[in-house]
Order: structure tokens, then sequence, then C-alpha cells
């Protein structure tokens, strides 16, 4: 059933989400995974969680304020740390909506333009971050068209407007993501590309239980998923981070294969490890 009305939650569990999202890059080395990972998910639970990711994303900014965001950032690439801050919290939204979209509908898909406004958002903060003023100008002039009225009227109704997955489906689908997370690091090297597909399996399950622990403050199990995983995405994004940089820069590491960082791969095995397949 498509929902077109959509539960509000209190500010009280926005901010909550907001810390968790912050908190996605903390590498803390005194994380660990719950004893059994339950990977039951009620309909009414997947319905809360999209609400809550749809009214983060909806609440967090206008589209008025990113355009001018987009414009300040063309024109002067070294803007202080507060508005780099500012425009990296807005993506965020944009990261998690686009995940929640992938977790929760039924096609387990991202609405498309809205996916290709997260991708050039990201390409646009790169471009920004490492001083690359051609790719600030062709970034920015894509966003201009997707922050348009029209298409952010479109991308407005879609985002409410799809069926979700039911209960059955979403484990199942969760467990696919695991399985091919499994087959990915049974590899002694990972090029660039398949590094980036590894994080991006494990940011999206750490959205998951982001959003649970947001509802739900006492639910121990999300809470110490939340932070493994997270620990998990921040190691992977600082590799990631060089990576790109390098890109941008006209070196290869992106297309060379190198190998996990053992701290990392010890991680991901213990997660699949106990992961439920």
């Amino acid at each position: 059933m498509t929902k077109k009305m959509w539960e509000k939650f209190p500010e009280d569990t926005l901010a909550l989400l907001f810390t968790a999202v912050e908190e996605d890059d903390n590498v803390d080395d005194h994380t660990s995974l719950p004893g059994v990972i339950d990977l039951q998910c009620p309909r009414e639970n997947i319905y809360q969680n999209y609400a809550l990711c749809l009214q983060f994303w909806r609440d967090g900014f206008t589209r008025e304020e990113l355009l001018g965001l987009v414009d300040k950032f063309t024109r002067n690439p070294d803007l202080p740390q507060a508005v780099r801050m500012r425009y990296k919290y807005i993506r965020a939204r944009y990261k998690h909506l686009r995940f929640a979209q992938r977790l929760y509908s039924k096609t387990h898909q991202s609405f498309g333009l809205f996916n290709t406004t997260t991708v050039v958002l990201g390409h646009f903060q790169d471009a920004f971050r490492n001083g690359n003023q051609k790719n600030l100008r062709y970034y920015g002039a894509i966003l201009r068209i997707l922050l348009s009225k029209p298409v952010w009227s479109l991308v407005n109704y879609a985002m409410s407007h799809f069926q979700l997955e039911t209960e059955s489906g979403f484990i199942a689908y969760r467990q696919s993501q695991i399985r091919t997370l499994g087959r990915l690091i049974k590899r002694p090297q990972l090029t660039g590309e398949e590094f980036h597909d590894v994080r991006k399996i494990v940011s999206q399950q750490v959205s998951f239980y982001d959003t649970l622990r947001s509802i739900n403050p006492g639910d121990q199990q999300a809470y110490e998923m939340s932070r493994f995983l997270a620990a998990i995405n921040g190691i992977m994004g600082d590799q990631h981070d060089v990576m790109v940089a390098d890109k941008l820069a006209g070196g290869s590491m992106y297309d060379e294969t190198t190998a996990l960082e053992p701290d990392l791969r010890l991680r991901l095995e213990q997660l699949l490890a106990r992961y439920p397949l």
C-alpha cells in the first residue's frame, strides 16, 4: 500500500537521528556486536522508519537555502568551515533518505531524480573540498536544474508516493546485501569501485539502525549495531576520501586493486559471522 500521509515525530526524535547520522563516521575501538542480531521488523516499523527519514529530509533545509549554498561555493570554494558543515549536513539528509528508499521501498531503488541529485551533491562537495574549479562549475550548473521548482515538486511528490516493502521482503533484501558483502570481501584485494560497493552496503545498514535507535532510544541492539557499523563506515570513509582526492588530481589509485586494512577486514568478518543468513 502506498502511504500518502506520513507520521510526524517530535523534535527530540529528529535531534536523536541527527546525532546518530553525525556519528556515522566515528571509529570507536570499543564497539561490539550484540549477542543476537534480530532481523524482525514489523510492517508498522518499516512505515515509521521511512516516515522519520522523510521528515528528517523535509524539515532540515529549504530548496532556496541549498541553491544559495551552491551559488556561494561556485563563486568561492574556500568558504568558512561553518558553511561547509551546513552543506555537509544537508547532503547527509539526502543520503539518509536515499538509503531509506532503497531499504523500505518494494523496488529497493531510489527515485531517479532524487538519486541523481544526491550523487551530484557528492561530486559538488568533492569539487569544493579539493579546489577543482572545473567540476565545481559543471556540477553546480546541474544542481541548479535539479533544484529548480518543477523538478523539486516532482521529487517531493515521489518521495511520498511509492509502495512499501513487506516484512519478509525487507528481511530477504537485507540478507541479500550481506551476502553480496561476503562475496566482495572474500577477494584479497578490491578495486576502488568494489571498495565503494562495500561501503554503500555498510552505510545503508547503519542508516537503518540509526533510524531504529532514534525512534526507540531504549533499543540496545539497534544502538550496538549502529555504533559497530559506524566504526566500519568511518574507517572506509577516510580511505575513500584519499582515493577520491587522488582521482580528482589525475591519479590512478581508484582504478588499482588494494587490500583491505586488517582492522577493517576483521570487523567485516565479525559482522558476517554473526549476521543470520
